[in-house]
């Protein structure tokens, strides 16, 4: 069982890394200088416990790799690059193999279902961030992360034991969860703030705006029926036992994964799959919820003017949400 992991950044590269040194078969697909620069000198994942090289063949799609049979493919990307790698991946002639969407959001599991029988969620409880082409800082101590695995829509069977019992020999906390997406939907009221974060800083943690965004998500749920457990919160036992944020000398986090994306430049954001899935959900079920609504649209900004993280204050956020009433 070789493990493919579809996106070699900061959760990927983490993932790829750990399982790598613990002597797992792993391959990656990755794309542009990051792919140069693990063909040239492998990955360097650097932890609180110290730095770790792994060299695994990569490739720039998955039509290059080999994939078997009995191999797993771990999605490391974000939403609005799923489609595109799972159509490479049929492409590429997968079929039975496991799917497993290490990913944040909900609807990438659907999207995936829609084109293969095996499909794994997974919550991912893992900070990392993506320091430079070839090289990942991996904060987590005294596990590099948390992960909740089962099939989708619900269920566990000997494949997501088998995930998990990998994942764990190579240092992470794992566990297979019957009803995986109660999970992620536990995680993604936490992703909610992830461009609060990324235009405000720190500040928008505790900010009035994060609380009502959260207040609208909860709302949604009640009204679509969606079951929460507390597995995937910041207030889940697990995770403050296994998943806390270490030093690591000379590197400092740069924040959420929205935050990370345009400190990068990237040209895209997930706020889509985060606050646009709860404005998604509130105009399927007649909810109002024009704060998330104005989050999502926030994101897009973000991106079109090229903002740096932290480029605004909280006030001007305020602002922007007060401009989108009424366009919920």
């Amino acid at each position: 069982m070789t493990f493919i992991i579809y996106g070699v950044g900061a959760i990927g590269g983490t993932i790829a890394g750990r399982l790598a040194h613990s002597g797992q078969p792993v391959a990656g697909i990755a794309r542009g200088t990051q792919l140069a620069a693990l063909r040239a000198n492998g990955l360097l994942l650097r932890t609180p416990g110290g730095d770790i090289r792994a060299s695994f063949p990569v490739a720039a799609d998955p039509a290059d790799l080999a994939i078997g049979p009995g191999d797993v493919i771990i999605l490391a990307i974000k939403g609005q690059d799923t489609a595109d790698a799972l159509a490479r991946l049929r492409a590429a002639g997968v079929t039975t193999q496991p799917i497993v969407c290490a990913q944040n959001g909900v609807d990438n599991e659907r999207a995936a279902l829609r084109l293969f029988p095996n499909v794994y969620g997974m919550t991912v409880i893992l900070p990392a961030d993506f320091i430079r082409p070839g090289e990942v800082a991996a904060f987590g101590t005294p596990k590099s992360g948390l992960f909740d695995i089962g099939r989708y829509p619900r269920g566990r069977d000997a494949t997501a034991e088998a995930i998990a019992d990998a994942l764990s020999k190579a240092g992470f906390a794992a566990f297979v969860h019957d009803e995986v997406m109660q999970s992620k939907y536990g995680k993604l009221l936490s992703n909610l703030g992830n461009v609060l974060d990324a235009a405000a800083g720190d500040a928008a943690e505790k900010s009035d705006i994060l609380t009502s965004a959260r207040a609208e998500a909860e709302a949604v749920y009640r009204a679509a029926g969606i079951t929460l457990d507390g597995t995937g919160s910041p207030d889940d036992k697990r995770r403050r036992d296994n998943v806390r944020v270490g030093d690591i000398a000379g590197t400092d986090r740069v924040g959420s994964s929205t935050a990370q994306s345009l400190a990068r430049s990237t040209g895209s954001i997930e706020t889509d799959y985060f606050n646009g899935e709860i404005a998604l959900l509130g105009r399927l079920h007649g909810v109002a919820v024009p704060v998330n609504a104005a989050l999502a649209a926030l994101g897009h900004r973000l991106v079109a003017d090229k903002l740096k993280p932290g480029s605004l204050s909280l006030a001007e956020v305020q602002a922007f949400i007060d401009t989108r009433k009424g366009m919920n």
